[in-house]
C-alpha cells in the first residue's frame, strides 16, 4: 500500500510540474489550467413548475452577471445527462489556474452577486428561483489537468456530445513516470491528435475526491453518430502507427500494466451557450 501511495504522489506531482512547464514553454498555445472541479448536481424532481427554458434563462443570467466576471474562474461549462446511470444529473465543470483560486472564487461570486442584484430581496428571490431546479444532493471532485490536450479549434456555436472515459490506475511496482508518459504521449500524438472526429480532448487525473485511482479523459464530438466513427478511426490510426510486431506487442503490454482494465463510459450533452 505504501508503494502504491508513493507512486500516486509521484504521478500527481510529476503531472503538475509537467503541466506548468508546458504552459511556460508554449506561449502561443492555450494555457492549460492546473485544476478542474466537477460538481454533480441533480434536478429537483419534485418541482411542479419545472420549465427547462426558464432554468436555462436563469442559469445564463447568472453566467453573464457573475461567472463571466469572476477572474478566478478560467472556464466553466454545463453538461446534461445523455447516456449515464442517472438521468437526473447535470455537471458543472470549472477550471482554475491554481489551488489558491479555488479558495477565492466563492467569495468573489458572492461579491459579484451583490453587484448584479443590489436589492437584497431581488437577489435572494433570483437565487432561490435558480436553486429550486436542483435537489439538495450534489458531489464534488477535483482533478489535475495533464499534458496531451487537444484544444477546440474555435468556440462552439452549437451543443456538442461529451464522451467521458473513466479508467483506473493499477500502480505497478515496476512502473515509472518516464515510461508511462512516453507511452501515453506517443499514442496521443498518433491517435487522438489525428482523429478528425475528436474536436477536443482533455485528460485529467484525480487530485482530490472519492477515488484516487481515476484517470479521466474527455472527448468532444459534433454528434452522437460521430462516437462510433471516432472508435473506428482510432482503430485505423492505431494499426497505422503500431503495426503488429514484437516491439509494439511489448509496448501494449507495458501500457496495460498501468491500468486495472476496468473503465466506465459516460455521455453528456455540452450546453454551448452556458460556457465561459
Amino acid at each position: 500500500m505504501k508503494k502504491i501511495n508513493q507512486l500516486l504522489s509521484i504521478l500527481i506531482l510529476a503531472v503538475l510540474l509537467f503541466s506548468s512547464t508546458t504552459v511556460i514553454a508554449q506561449d502561443e498555445a492555450p494555457k492549460m489550467p492546473e485544476f478542474v472541479t466537477v460538481t454533480t448536481n441533480h434536478w429537483n424532481m419534485d418541482k411542479k413548475d419545472f420549465k427547462m427554458l426558464e432554468w436555462k434563462a436563469a442559469a445564463k443570467e447568472y453566467l453573464e452577471k457573475v461567472t463571466m466576471k469572476n477572474e478566478y474562474i478560467l472556464n466553466t461549462s454545463v453538461y446534461l445527462h445523455n447516456m449515464t446511470e442517472d438521468n437526473t444529473e447535470l455537471l458543472n465543470v470549472q477550471t482554475f489556474a491554481s489551488w489558491e483560486d479555488i479558495g477565492k472564487f466563492g467569495k468573489r461570486n458572492a461579491e459579484l452577486e451583490k453587484q448584479a442584484w443590489p436589492d437584497e430581496t431581488k437577489r435572494i428571490a433570483f437565487l432561490k428561483h435558480l436553486g429550486s431546479y436542483y435537489s439538495n444532493e450534489h458531489s464534488d471532485e477535483i482533478y489535475a489537468s495533464i499534458n496531451g490536450a487537444k484544444y477546440m479549434a474555435e468556440k462552439a456555436t452549437k451543443d456538442m456530445v461529451l464522451y467521458v472515459r473513466k479508467s483506473h490506475f493499477a500502480f505497478p511496482e515496476d512502473g515509472t513516470m518516464e515510461e508511462f508518459n512516453k507511452l501515453r504521449m506517443e499514442a496521443n500524438a498518433a491517435v487522438v491528435q489525428k482523429n478528425q472526429y475528436v474536436k477536443a480532448y482533455y485528460p485529467n487525473v484525480h487530485a482530490w475526491g472519492s477515488d484516487k485511482t481515476e484517470f479521466l479523459e474527455a472527448y468532444y464530438l459534433d454528434s452522437l453518430g460521430d462516437l462510433e466513427k471516432m472508435f473506428d478511426r482510432d482503430d485505423e490510426l492505431l494499426k497505422e502507427a503500431f503495426p503488429e510486431n514484437e516491439a509494439n506487442i511489448l509496448k501494449e503490454k507495458a501500457w496495460a500494466k498501468y491500468f486495472t482494465g476496468v473503465h466506465g463510459d459516460y455521455l453528456y450533452t455540452y450546453i454551448h451557450d452556458l460556457s465561459k
